[in-house]
């Protein structure tokens, strides 16, 4: 854990450098294989530019952050994402319930799993609080009522994760995108979750509801 919200999302800012990153060599020829081998199992996962965690402050209520672009290909990298930052927007219904999916078996990350929310990389230029809501939008067709940051983390092989929650209008549906192919409202219990929900997502559920 290197920050514990929550903040609302005016109180986070991002501020991007100019100067790409430049990954060791290896870690380079480490990407161009991973994205090679996504292709070749027909995943329409492509390279581009996303962000590095360069540096991060907290004050009271609000975090900013010190980004920097390097080739998005770069966390998937086994055992060093080189500190490459994804969002994480995980989703409640109105009534408490937990919004969560089947990742598809072509996915980059976490294929055939079940997740919560919405996530994915930050995007070139992006604030991380706008990604929350952009990756809700574009996985799930729909829009929250409120959602606020909650943590920054380091995951063991260095993908940073920046995490949101997300709640509902009443009566809000959401239609998934082709990333997921099932999907499921969970109980507001989290101990009358379902077997497939895996403890590591309980542990993550218990936490944010903290």
């Amino acid at each position: 854990m290197l920050a514990r919200g929550p903040w609302e999302l005016d109180r986070i800012a991002a501020r991007w450098r100019p100067d790409h990153f430049t990954p060791e060599p290896r870690h380079g020829e480490q990407a161009d294989a991973a994205i090679d081998s996504l292709r070749r199992r027909g995943s329409p996962s492509h390279d581009g530019l996303s962000a590095r965690l360069v540096d991060y402050r907290v004050d009271t209520e609000s975090l900013s952050l010190e980004l920097q672009p390097l080739r998005w290909a770069l966390r998937l990298v086994e055992g060093d994402a080189s500190h490459s930052v994804a969002a994480l927007c995980v989703t409640r219904s109105a009534c408490g319930e937990w919004l969560a999916g089947r990742r598809a078996a072509w996915l980059a990350s976490w294929a055939g799993r079940w997740a919560l929310g919405a996530g994915g990389a930050v995007d070139m230029g992006e604030n991380p609080a706008r990604t929350l809501v952009r990756e809700l939008e574009e996985e799930w067709s729909v829009a929250p009522e409120r959602v606020r940051g909650e943590a920054l983390v380091c995951l063991p092989h260095r993908l940073i994760m920046f995490v949101g929650q997300a709640w509902l209008a009443e009566g809000a549906e959401v239609t998934p995108d082709h990333e997921h192919d099932a999907h499921a409202w969970w109980p507001a219990d989290i101990d009358a979750w379902p077997e497939e929900a895996g403890e590591p997502l309980r542990r993550m559920a218990r936490w944010l509801g903290e």
